[in-house]
């Protein structure tokens, strides 16, 4: 029986006027495997994400997920992607707490068990004790642990992560780098765009471009 990947691509390229903003790029990322995707800066690192996520169009070849063309209309392709590509709009008079919490209930359900969840996640991140505060009361490395967090609460089979490490020291790198090989040994699987060291060392797969 042939196995689908849940991430494909086949000679992804996107062009714009004259300029090569992805070369074509051909790979498969199966279930429960954490790829990265590594390169110097204009290679395409974060386009190639957004094609996965259907927010940019290819001008050749293909992406899909789970083996459908990516489009960002279908409830289906929402409920199985999550992402952290874009910035994540938060609300500046809602605690952290609250806001994870929030997209917890918003896919699970309003229960004890979701309030469980969002804490769950929040202490895995090191975010418990800064539940109370709000947004604009944290630090930008605090700030994206909090992304993180509203990103890995929801339920996904898949997750694109642009440069996760962004803001983060040594220490906290290593902490997302853990969390998300578990994530992936749970069946999850990830493509992120990165520059560090720690989150290559914990990749399966990887995509070099440029």
């Amino acid at each position: 029986m042939t196995v689908v990947p849940v991430l494909a691509a086949d000679g992804a390229t996107v062009t714009l006027g004259d300029t090569m903003l992805l070369a074509p790029t051909t790979f498969e990322v199966g279930s429960g495997e954490l790829w990265c995707v590594t390169g110097g800066n204009g290679t395409g690192k974060t386009t190639l994400l957004r094609a996965f996520l259907g927010s940019r169009g290819l001008t050749a070849g293909s992406v899909t997920v789970t083996g459908e063309p990516v489009d960002m209309a279908e409830p289906r392709h929402r409920r199985l992607v999550a992402s952290l590509v874009e910035p994540i709009p938060v609300a500046r008079d809602m605690t952290l707490r609250e806001q994870v919490t929030l997209v917890a209930a918003s896919w699970y359900g309003n229960s004890a068990e979701t309030g469980e969840r969002a804490e769950r996640i929040m202490e895995r991140l090191g975010l418990s004790s800064l539940g109370d505060r709000f947004p604009h009361q944290v630090s930008s490395g605090q700030s994206q642990l909090f992304s993180l967090a509203l990103t890995l609460v929801r339920p996904s089979g898949v997750v694109l992560l642009d440069e996760p490490e962004r803001h983060l020291d040594g220490h906290r790198v290593d902490l997302v780098a853990t969390l998300l090989a578990e994530r992936a040994g749970e069946g999850t699987a990830f493509l992120v765009a990165t520059h560090e060291p720690a989150l290559v060392d914990a990749c399966d797969g990887r995509v070099e471009l440029g």
